[in-house]
């Protein structure tokens, strides 16, 4: 089916153990992540050809994030290695009860936020591949990583690369160093073969409100808007999260095409919730393997959202389950032990 590579940020994420304040006690849990390396080790361990595209510190931190990658069977040889640099980090505190979850970012002037596009040879790096998968999150890390991000997306198209983008606004790291999000994020839908996005970003990128009283109401027109103004997309994905309390959400999930398809999951209850982060990645991976592997439009949608709720139940940024995993609880043979 060909290779999917996917650009972005490596980080590592120093966590409080269980539910404890950050620093509460003297240690830190450690866990590898990043929005498009979460996808592409959902996608290898879904069983697809999987190349990561990024930069790291070239020291122990650096080596440790490629090792984990390459334990999930993602190729790292697409990563450069910078002996000056730092990775990027961030803290998280799991919430409990009334008590919401929070993250502390340690990312600026990482080595990944000082490469320049120049730094990267797309021509070779997306030979072979079928897919390039990359979000907004990196765009918004500072004007040389968005122009990276942007030379990734359209090296893709004038390949034939199908590209894949998952919105990912983040306000706060567009507004320190004051990029214009709009024109970045409208630039990148417009080389996009699938979004992942809802109303909130075509909000973003297309400068409109969309006021309808109802969240789905809103959501079609956001696609609908969405399929006038990029000729070149083809589907957009989301899910809706009803946070009834930190550990018990509801989530659905709809996918959208141009050809007037419409696609909805069945609600899940997602109750005793062991880690939310990473979730929508690993939705993204499962609707990316429906489509990959032929799946009508209501199976890669349930299948997305089945994928997506699994996540909730592994710590760590990475969803590391199989094929088998995410079609059982479809199947809803999920309480007993298997054995």
């Amino acid at each position: 089916m060909g290779r999917i590579v996917c650009f972005g940020e490596l980080l590592l994420r120093l966590g409080a153990p269980g539910n404890e304040l950050l620093l509460q006690s003297p240690q830190l849990q450690v866990h590898v992540g990043g929005a498009e390396a979460n996808v592409g080790v959902s996608l290898s361990r879904l069983g697809h050809q999987v190349a990561m595209v990024s930069t790291v510190a070239g020291n122990a931190l650096g080596a440790h994030v490629l090792g984990e990658l390459r334990r999930h069977g993602v190729d790292t040889r697409g990563v450069r290695e910078d002996a000056e640099g730092r990775m990027g980090l961030y803290f998280l505190t799991t919430g409990a009860v009334q008590r919401a979850s929070e993250v502390v970012y340690d990312r600026a002037d990482s080595a990944f936020a000082r490469s320049t596009a120049a730094d990267y040879d797309w021509p070779a790096l997306l030979q072979d591949a079928q897919w390039l998968h990359v979000s907004g999150v990196s765009p918004a890390l500072g004007p040389h990583v968005a122009a990276a991000t942007l030379a990734a997306a359209r090296a893709a198209r004038q390949a034939g690369v199908r590209v894949s983008f998952d919105g990912n606004f983040r306000p706060r790291l567009w507004q320190r160093w004051g990029g214009d999000a709009q024109a970045v994020l409208r630039e990148l839908f417009a080389q996009a073969d699938i979004v992942f996005a809802d109303y909130r970003d075509m909000e973003v990128v297309l400068g409109t409100r969309f006021t309808q009283p109802d969240l789905m109401e809103r959501i079609d027109a956001a696609a609908a808007a969405a399929f006038g103004a990029f000729p070149q997309l083809q589907w957009m994905a989301c899910t809706q999260r009803q946070v009834l309390s930190v550990d018990h959400h509801v989530l659905g999930a709809v996918l959208l095409g141009c050809d007037g398809t419409r696609a909805q999951a069945p609600l899940r209850h997602l109750q005793g919730i062991v880690d939310r982060i990473g979730g929508g990645d690993a939705f993204a991976a499962g609707i990316l393997h429906g489509i990959l592997s032929g799946l009508d439009a209501d199976a890669t949608v349930r299948f997305g959202l089945a994928a997506g709720a699994l996540k909730h139940s592994i710590p760590g940024d990475f969803n590391p389950v199989s094929e088998a995993d995410v079609l059982a609880l479809m199947g809803e043979e999920r309480f007993d032990v298997r054995r």
